[in-house]
Protein backbone atom coordinates (compact mmCIF):
# COMPACT_ATOMS: atom_id res chain seq x y z
CA UNK A 1 0.00 0.00 0.00
CA UNK A 2 1.03 3.63 -0.64
CA UNK A 3 2.33 5.55 2.43
CA UNK A 4 -0.50 7.64 3.42
CA UNK A 5 0.31 11.40 3.54
CA UNK A 6 -0.95 13.39 6.78
CA UNK A 7 -0.92 17.29 6.67
CA UNK A 8 -1.34 19.24 10.65
CA UNK A 9 -2.50 22.56 10.96
CA UNK A 10 -1.48 23.59 14.04
CA UNK A 11 -2.14 26.87 15.97
CA UNK A 12 -1.68 27.83 19.53
CA UNK A 13 0.82 29.29 20.66
CA UNK A 14 2.44 27.39 23.56
CA UNK A 15 4.14 24.18 23.41
CA UNK A 16 2.57 23.55 27.23
CA UNK A 17 -1.13 23.43 25.84
CA UNK A 18 -3.62 20.51 25.45
CA UNK A 19 -3.94 21.56 21.57
CA UNK A 20 0.07 20.74 21.45
CA UNK A 21 -0.52 17.46 23.03
CA UNK A 22 -3.01 16.48 20.74
CA UNK A 23 -0.96 17.75 18.13
CA UNK A 24 1.92 15.49 19.56
CA UNK A 25 -0.56 12.52 20.00
CA UNK A 26 -1.44 12.55 16.18
CA UNK A 27 1.78 12.81 15.02
CA UNK A 28 3.21 9.77 17.38
CA UNK A 29 -0.09 7.68 16.54
CA UNK A 30 0.11 8.78 12.88
CA UNK A 31 3.78 7.89 12.06
CA UNK A 32 3.45 4.69 14.13
CA UNK A 33 0.94 3.77 11.49
CA UNK A 34 3.69 4.05 8.90
CA UNK A 35 2.06 7.63 7.94
CA UNK A 36 4.24 10.97 6.51
CA UNK A 37 3.40 13.68 8.85
CA UNK A 38 4.08 17.33 8.28
CA UNK A 39 3.16 19.43 10.68
CA UNK A 40 2.56 23.80 9.74
CA UNK A 41 3.00 25.43 13.32
CA UNK A 42 1.55 28.41 12.22
CA UNK A 43 2.54 30.59 15.12
CA UNK A 44 5.83 29.43 14.79
CA UNK A 45 6.52 29.95 11.21
CA UNK A 46 4.93 33.57 12.07
CA UNK A 47 2.07 32.60 9.26
CA UNK A 48 0.80 36.13 8.07
CA UNK A 49 -3.23 35.62 8.45
CA UNK A 50 -4.14 39.10 6.75
CA UNK A 51 -4.96 38.38 2.80
CA UNK A 52 -3.15 41.51 0.67
CA UNK A 53 -1.59 42.30 -2.40
CA UNK A 54 1.69 41.28 -0.84
CA UNK A 55 0.63 38.07 -1.26
CA UNK A 56 1.21 38.03 -4.86
CA UNK A 57 4.87 38.49 -6.82
CA UNK A 58 4.91 41.84 -9.74
CA UNK A 59 2.24 43.80 -10.65
CA UNK A 60 -1.73 43.19 -9.66
CA UNK A 61 -4.16 43.76 -12.52
CA UNK A 62 -5.87 45.94 -11.08
CA UNK A 63 -4.13 48.31 -8.49
CA UNK A 64 -7.11 50.93 -8.15
CA UNK A 65 -9.43 48.18 -7.05
CA UNK A 66 -8.22 45.20 -5.71
CA UNK A 67 -9.98 42.14 -5.48
CA UNK A 68 -7.96 39.30 -3.83
CA UNK A 69 -9.64 36.38 -5.17
CA UNK A 70 -9.66 37.04 -8.91
CA UNK A 71 -5.81 38.36 -8.82
CA UNK A 72 -4.80 35.76 -6.68
CA UNK A 73 -6.32 33.42 -8.91
CA UNK A 74 -3.95 35.40 -11.90
CA UNK A 75 -1.45 35.27 -9.90
CA UNK A 76 -1.63 31.51 -9.29
CA UNK A 77 -2.10 30.51 -12.89
CA UNK A 78 0.97 32.70 -13.84
CA UNK A 79 3.06 31.15 -10.99
CA UNK A 80 3.12 34.38 -8.62
CA UNK A 81 1.84 33.63 -5.40
CA UNK A 82 4.24 34.35 -2.39
CA UNK A 83 6.17 31.31 -1.45
CA UNK A 84 4.49 30.86 2.04
CA UNK A 85 1.66 30.77 0.28
CA UNK A 86 2.58 28.16 -2.80
CA UNK A 87 4.66 25.84 0.07
CA UNK A 88 1.05 25.05 1.83
CA UNK A 89 -0.57 24.57 -1.25
CA UNK A 90 2.13 22.02 -2.23
CA UNK A 91 2.09 20.68 1.33
CA UNK A 92 -2.14 20.41 0.66
CA UNK A 93 -2.16 18.95 -2.85
CA UNK A 94 -0.06 15.67 -1.27
CA UNK A 95 -2.21 15.30 1.84
CA UNK A 96 -4.42 12.32 1.97
CA UNK A 97 -5.53 13.93 5.49
CA UNK A 98 -5.81 17.52 6.78
CA UNK A 99 -6.16 17.95 10.64
CA UNK A 100 -6.39 21.20 12.23
CA UNK A 101 -5.37 21.19 15.45
CA UNK A 102 -6.44 24.99 17.67
CA UNK A 103 -8.49 26.19 20.36
CA UNK A 104 -11.44 27.67 19.75
CA UNK A 105 -11.96 31.49 19.60
CA UNK A 106 -14.87 33.11 19.67
CA UNK A 107 -16.65 30.18 18.20
CA UNK A 108 -14.83 29.61 15.33
CA UNK A 109 -10.55 29.79 14.73
CA UNK A 110 -7.84 31.80 15.36
CA UNK A 111 -7.18 34.65 13.60
CA UNK A 112 -3.93 32.99 12.36
CA UNK A 113 -5.70 29.81 11.35
CA UNK A 114 -8.39 31.90 9.51
CA UNK A 115 -5.68 33.62 7.67
CA UNK A 116 -4.64 30.79 6.65
CA UNK A 117 -7.54 29.54 4.88
CA UNK A 118 -7.92 32.60 3.15
CA UNK A 119 -4.69 32.60 1.60
CA UNK A 120 -3.95 29.30 0.94
CA UNK A 121 -7.50 28.32 -0.41
CA UNK A 122 -7.64 30.43 -3.20
CA UNK A 123 -9.83 30.52 -6.23
CA UNK A 124 -8.21 28.32 -8.84
CA UNK A 125 -6.41 26.24 -6.64
CA UNK A 126 -9.12 25.34 -4.21
CA UNK A 127 -12.28 26.10 -5.89
CA UNK A 128 -13.92 27.14 -9.04
CA UNK A 129 -17.40 27.66 -9.83
CA UNK A 130 -17.61 24.56 -11.17
CA UNK A 131 -15.96 22.50 -8.98
CA UNK A 132 -17.44 23.41 -5.50
CA UNK A 133 -19.11 20.57 -2.37
CA UNK A 134 -19.44 17.29 -4.03
CA UNK A 135 -17.57 17.87 -6.94
CA UNK A 136 -14.97 19.75 -5.44
CA UNK A 137 -10.98 20.05 -6.02
CA UNK A 138 -10.19 18.30 -2.64
CA UNK A 139 -13.45 15.13 -3.04
CA UNK A 140 -10.47 12.95 -2.48
CA UNK A 141 -8.91 14.41 0.77
CA UNK A 142 -10.25 13.79 3.84
CA UNK A 143 -10.35 16.81 6.46
CA UNK A 144 -10.85 17.27 10.76
CA UNK A 145 -11.23 20.09 13.15
CA UNK A 146 -9.69 18.52 16.44
CA UNK A 147 -10.03 21.78 18.73
CA UNK A 148 -10.28 22.81 22.36
CA UNK A 149 -13.10 24.65 23.94
CA UNK A 150 -13.85 26.75 26.73
CA UNK A 151 -17.19 25.74 27.42
CA UNK A 152 -18.83 22.48 28.87
CA UNK A 153 -20.31 20.33 26.04
CA UNK A 154 -23.94 20.91 27.71
CA UNK A 155 -23.72 24.88 26.90
CA UNK A 156 -23.31 23.90 23.15
CA UNK A 157 -26.44 21.74 23.20
CA UNK A 158 -29.54 23.06 20.89
CA UNK A 159 -31.13 23.96 24.38
CA UNK A 160 -27.60 25.47 25.56
CA UNK A 161 -27.02 28.97 26.31
CA UNK A 162 -23.96 28.75 23.70
CA UNK A 163 -26.20 26.75 20.78
CA UNK A 164 -25.56 23.62 19.14
CA UNK A 165 -21.98 22.96 18.04
CA UNK A 166 -23.33 21.76 14.28
CA UNK A 167 -24.70 25.52 14.10
CA UNK A 168 -21.49 27.01 15.29
CA UNK A 169 -19.35 24.40 13.24
CA UNK A 170 -21.19 24.68 9.51
CA UNK A 171 -19.24 28.00 7.91
CA UNK A 172 -16.11 25.74 8.89
CA UNK A 173 -17.01 22.13 7.75
CA UNK A 174 -19.68 23.13 4.94
CA UNK A 175 -19.13 26.68 4.06
CA UNK A 176 -14.69 26.18 3.96
CA UNK A 177 -13.65 22.84 3.84
CA UNK A 178 -16.64 20.54 1.89
CA UNK A 179 -17.01 23.89 0.02
CA UNK A 180 -13.93 22.94 -1.51
CA UNK A 181 -14.56 19.03 -1.80
CA UNK A 182 -13.10 17.60 1.43
CA UNK A 183 -14.24 14.77 2.62
CA UNK A 184 -15.19 16.25 5.96
CA UNK A 185 -14.69 13.49 9.21
CA UNK A 186 -16.81 14.08 12.40
CA UNK A 187 -14.90 17.00 14.52
CA UNK A 188 -12.41 15.66 17.46
CA UNK A 189 -13.56 17.95 20.39
CA UNK A 190 -12.10 18.40 23.84
CA UNK A 191 -14.40 19.96 26.11
CA UNK A 192 -13.03 22.43 28.42
CA UNK A 193 -9.78 20.75 29.03
CA UNK A 194 -8.22 23.49 31.17
CA UNK A 195 -11.09 23.11 33.86
CA UNK A 196 -10.90 19.79 33.40
CA UNK A 197 -8.79 17.42 36.27
CA UNK A 198 -5.58 15.78 35.33
CA UNK A 199 -7.24 12.20 34.92
CA UNK A 200 -10.42 14.19 32.42
CA UNK A 201 -7.73 15.37 30.08
CA UNK A 202 -5.47 12.01 30.26
CA UNK A 203 -8.94 10.51 29.39
CA UNK A 204 -9.42 13.14 26.64
CA UNK A 205 -6.02 12.14 25.13
CA UNK A 206 -6.76 8.55 25.37
CA UNK A 207 -9.61 8.87 23.68
CA UNK A 208 -8.01 10.53 20.83
CA UNK A 209 -5.44 8.11 20.59
CA UNK A 210 -7.71 5.28 20.04
CA UNK A 211 -9.58 7.06 17.40
CA UNK A 212 -6.42 7.95 15.57
CA UNK A 213 -5.68 4.37 14.85
CA UNK A 214 -8.87 4.05 12.99
CA UNK A 215 -8.64 7.50 11.91
CA UNK A 216 -7.41 7.35 7.57
CA UNK A 217 -10.69 4.39 7.60
CA UNK A 218 -13.30 6.77 8.40
CA UNK A 219 -15.68 8.23 6.20
CA UNK A 220 -16.36 11.92 5.13
CA UNK A 221 -19.98 12.74 7.17
CA UNK A 222 -20.79 15.72 4.65
CA UNK A 223 -20.17 14.19 1.62
CA UNK A 224 -22.87 15.06 -0.96
CA UNK A 225 -23.98 11.65 -2.86
CA UNK A 226 -26.07 11.78 -5.84
CA UNK A 227 -27.13 15.10 -4.82
CA UNK A 228 -28.64 14.05 -1.51
CA UNK A 229 -28.36 16.63 1.82
CA UNK A 230 -25.68 16.54 3.82
CA UNK A 231 -26.70 14.19 6.62
CA UNK A 232 -26.91 17.02 9.40
CA UNK A 233 -28.60 19.51 7.45
CA UNK A 234 -32.14 19.66 8.25
CA UNK A 235 -30.74 19.22 12.08
CA UNK A 236 -28.87 22.77 11.74
CA UNK A 237 -31.61 24.12 9.21
CA UNK A 238 -34.58 23.17 12.48
CA UNK A 239 -32.34 25.06 15.03
CA UNK A 240 -31.55 27.82 13.22
CA UNK A 241 -35.23 28.46 13.04
CA UNK A 242 -35.31 27.58 16.67
CA UNK A 243 -32.70 30.05 17.73
CA UNK A 244 -34.08 32.91 15.05
CA UNK A 245 -36.12 35.45 16.40
CA UNK A 246 -39.80 36.20 14.78
CA UNK A 247 -39.99 39.17 12.44
CA UNK A 248 -42.45 41.15 14.36
CA UNK A 249 -39.87 41.46 17.31
CA UNK A 250 -37.73 42.95 15.11
CA UNK A 251 -39.45 46.04 14.77
CA UNK A 252 -38.40 47.55 17.93
CA UNK A 253 -34.43 47.04 16.92
CA UNK A 254 -33.09 50.43 16.82
CA UNK A 255 -30.24 50.85 13.78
Amino acid sequence: LAEKKVLIVYAHQSAGSFSAAAKEAAVEVLKSKDCSVKVSDLYAMKFKATATAEDITGEVKNSEHFRYAEETKLAWDEGRLSADITEEQRKLQEADLVIFQFPMYWFTVPAILKGWFDRVLTLGFAFTKEKRYSNGIFKKTKALLSFTTGSQETMFSPTGINGDMNVTLWPLQNGILHYCGFQVLAPQIFWAPADAAPEGRSAMLAAWNTRLQGLLDENGTWLLIAGEEPPMLKEVQDTLRLLSPPLEGLSAVKT
